[in-house]
C-alpha cells in the first residue's frame, strides 16, 4: 500500500512540475508581436502587454483592440509553411507541405459565377 502511495506521489509532483515548465516557456514566448490564441479559441497579435495589471492588449482584426488577461492566453503560433495556392485557391498538391493539418484543410472555391459556368463548359466540351 506504501509503495503505491509512495508512486502515486511522485507522478503528481512530476506532472506539477512539468505544467510549471511549460507554462514557464509559453509565458517566455509571450511578448508583443506574436501571434496567440486564447484559452476560449480567440486568435489575435499582442500589441502592448501590462505586467503590472496582467493585461495583454490583442489585435483580434485591423483596428479592433481586445484587453485581455496574460492566462489566458494557452498557445503562441508558430509560422507554418503553407502549401501553394493558385489563383483559384486551390492547392498544388505537387509542391503542398507534409503537415497534415495543411493537406486537410477545405479548399474554398472563389471563382466567380461567369468562371465556375466557363469551366463547367469545357468538361461538358470534352
Amino acid at each position: 500500500m506504501l509503495a503505491i502511495l509512495a508512486v502515486l506521489i511522485f507522478f503528481m509532483f512530476r506532472n506539477g512540475q512539468k505544467r510549471k515548465r511549460d507554462q514557464e516557456a509559453l509565458q517566455s514566448k509571450v511578448a508583443p508581436g506574436a501571434e496567440v490564441m486564447t484559452n476560449f479559441g480567440l486568435f489575435g497579435t499582442i500589441l502592448t502587454m501590462d505586467e503590472d495589471d496582467n493585461k495583454v492588449a490583442l489585435e483580434v482584426a485591423p483596428g479592433t483592440v481586445l484587453t485581455v488577461h496574460r492566462q489566458t492566453i494557452a498557445r503562441v503560433i508558430d509560422d507554418v509553411d503553407a502549401a501553394p495556392v493558385d489563383d483559384h485557391g486551390i492547392v498544388d498538391e505537387s509542391t503542398s507541405s507534409t503537415d497534415p493539418l495543411v493537406a486537410s484543410e477545405p479548399v474554398i472555391d472563389v471563382r466567380t459565377d461567369a468562371e465556375k459556368q466557363a469551366d463547367a463548359e469545357k468538361k461538358s466540351d470534352n
